[in-house]
């Protein structure tokens, strides 16, 4: 955000105005601006205010009730920490006795508050001025809460007790950035503050790859209602559950946690899973179990088996009865082809598709335009291979 937004924004007059304004409806959004114009307001404030009003309807979904009142920014909104993801952060600095926490990265400050609300203090670190001069706002009323600007790698770690960071995945111009050494700060140089202070906790894309993680990192991917949203890298003190790789999934059913029973080194290779022949119920693991390489665990805690050797699809005799995968009761099963499916389809008087897939290259949307399907019935199907055959699984919702 322009520093001159920021400012017009942190303005007394740019506060009242926003905390004025009635709820965010774009529909209004246009004839509210002119009409506050129109009454000699400054144009940027108005431009400002109603650009936050928008913002933090937006953020209800990462903040809740708390969004209300948060200074944002498009970007910082895109990387910041969901609210109950944030809790699961704190309660580890918490649970390791950290006193003082160094927040490198804090963005608009979602974790420092998390951190604050759980007893612990921070030392909240933003490279962006106006990013920085935002959380400060929003961590003003936390008293154990500094926000210094500043390069987050040259401030002092003196008598902080563990780290925390969330490094920059997207470049200036909104791309998102897969490769771990063009974070920002970069991986590696985030991983030399163990030499300093060995709790060290960091947020990470969810995509990066096994070979790229810390053998002594317990890395955890964490999916919120069947999103995958995070991957985060914790150590020494911040890890009592030791090295490996591990899911965490929040959601209606509550939290739950699912890992290798030993502990091994957080690069070691995806373990292999039994391939069965395909049963009556076809389970989908949720995809924080994908990112971990736990689907072979999933298929031995469910007691079903691998479609496929390389493809992430689980079958058994039952439903699972697991936080870790959705099942589905297989109705049929027939080689894959279009004009085959489209009879299949238009016989049962099927309209309304719900297209799942792996393992193969079809285009849910374009086969779904192909289909041309005009019925009042629904249906789901799964485009998968099974011995090395494309097959199309019939399924429905368990």
């Amino acid at each position: 955000m322009d520093p001159s937004a920021v400012a017009a924004l942190l303005s007394p007059e740019g506060r009242a105005l926003l905390e004025g304004l009635p709820p965010y409806a774009e529909v209004d959004a246009l004839r509210l601006g002119t009409a506050l114009r129109a009454r000699g307001t400054d144009p940027a404030i108005v431009a400002a205010a109603l650009t936050q009003a928008r913002l933090r309807q937006r953020a209800r979904a990462k903040f809740g009730d708390a969004a209300a009142t948060m200074y944002l920014t498009p970007a910082g909104l895109e990387q910041a920490t969901r609210r109950e993801v944030a809790a699961h952060h704190a309660r580890r600095y918490a649970a390791a006795g950290a006193g003082l926490v160094a927040d490198l990265g804090c963005g608009l400050g979602g974790d420092a508050m998390a951190l604050a609300n759980a007893g612990v203090r921070v030392l909240a670190v933003e490279a962006d001025a106006a990013t920085a001069a935002l959380a400060a706002a929003n961590l003003a009323r936390f008293p154990g809460v500094e926000v210094r600007h500043g390069d987050a790698l040259a401030v002092s770690l003196d008598g902080v007790d563990a780290v925390f960071a969330d490094p920059a995945r997207r470049t200036g111009g909104g791309r998102r950035v897969f490769d771990p050494a063009a974070y920002s700060p970069p991986l590696g140089a985030l991983l030399d503050l163990r030499t300093r202070v060995p709790d060290l906790g960091l947020k990470v894309a969810p995509g990066i790859p096994h070979a790229a993680l810390p053998a002594d990192a317990h890395a955890q991917w964490v999916s919120v209602d069947g999103d995958v949203v995070e991957a985060g890298l914790w150590f020494a003190g911040l890890a009592p559950e030791g090295p490996g790789r591990s899911a965490l999934v929040l959601g209606p059913r509550g939290t739950a946690v699912l890992a290798e029973p030993a502990p091994v080194p957080a690069d070691a290779p995806v373990r292999a899973g039994q391939v069965r022949p395909l049963a009556a119920f076809l389970h989908e693991p949720d995809g924080a179990v994908i990112r971990a390489g736990l689907v072979a665990r999933l298929a031995e805690d469910i007691g079903a088996g691998l479609v496929n050797e390389d493809i992430a699809y689980l079958t058994g005799d039952a439903p699972a009865a697991s936080p870790f995968a959705t099942s589905y009761r297989v109705l049929d099963l027939f080689d894959f082809g279009l004009k085959r499916l489209r009879e299949y389809l238009r016989t049962r008087d099927v309209g309304a598709l719900t297209i799942k897939k792996r393992g193969t290259a079809v285009e849910p949307e374009q086969l779904r335009r192909r289909l041309g399907l005009a019925g009042r019935a629904s249906a789901t199907v799964v485009l998968t291979r099974l011995a090395g055959r494309q097959v199309v699984i019939v399924v429905e919702p368990v």
